[in-house]
C-alpha cells in the first residue's frame, strides 16, 4: 500500500465521526482500519489490509474488516472498485474518479486528471433523465512499466 501522510488527520476524524454517527463500535481493531485508509493512497483489498491489520492485532477478524467496509461504503467514505477476482477500495478518494488498471501487474492508478469524465452525470441526465447514484470507469492496459 502507498502511504500518504498529508491530510491524515483530518481524513482520520472524518471515517471516524462517520463510524461514531452509525453508531458503530469504536475499537482498537477499527481505529487502526481507520488511520490505515486515512494514509493509504492504494488500492487495498479487503484481504490486503486484513493482513496488514493483522501483524498488529492478531484477533482482528475478516468480518471486521468487510462491515467497517460496508458501513464507510454506505457513508460514501470509501470507494470500492469491483474487480473480476476481488474488489479493491480507495480509502483517500471517496468520489467516483477513472482507475487504470495494469493487466500485467495489476497496479491501480487513480485517472484523476483524465478530462471529460467530470460533468459525465449531468451530461447523462439531461440527454437521457437518467440520475446516475455512483458511477465506475476502469481502463484495462500496460502501465508504463511493464510496456
Amino acid at each position: 500500500m502507498i502511504i500518504n501522510k498529508r491530510n491524515h488527520q483530518e481524513r482520520f476524524e472524518t471515517l471516524l465521526q462517520k463510524l461514531r454517527a452509525r453508531g458503530s463500535r469504536i475499537t482498537s481493531h477499527r481505529l487502526a482500519m481507520l488511520d490505515l485508509l486515512a494514509v493509504s493512497e492504494g488500492h487495498p483489498s479487503a484481504a490486503q489490509i486484513f493482513n496488514t491489520l493483522r501483524l498488529q492485532f492478531p484477533t482482528i477478524s475478516l468480518a471486521t474488516v468487510y462491515k467497517t467496509l460496508a458501513v464507510l461504503k454506505e457513508e460514501g467514505e470509501v470507494l470500492e472498485i469491483n474487480l473480476p477476482l476481488e474488489a479493491r477500495y480507495d480509502g483517500n478518494k471517496p468520489y467516483s474518479h477513472p482507475h487504470l488498471i495494469c493487466t500485467s501487474c495489476g497496479n491501480i492508478i487513480d485517472g484523476d486528471e483524465l478530462s471529460g469524465f467530470s460533468n459525465a452525470s449531468k451530461e447523462i441526465l439531461g440527454h437521457y433523465g437518467f440520475e446516475v447514484a455512483q458511477s465506475q470507469i476502469v481502463f484495462y492496459g500496460k502501465c508504463k512499466d511493464c510496456r
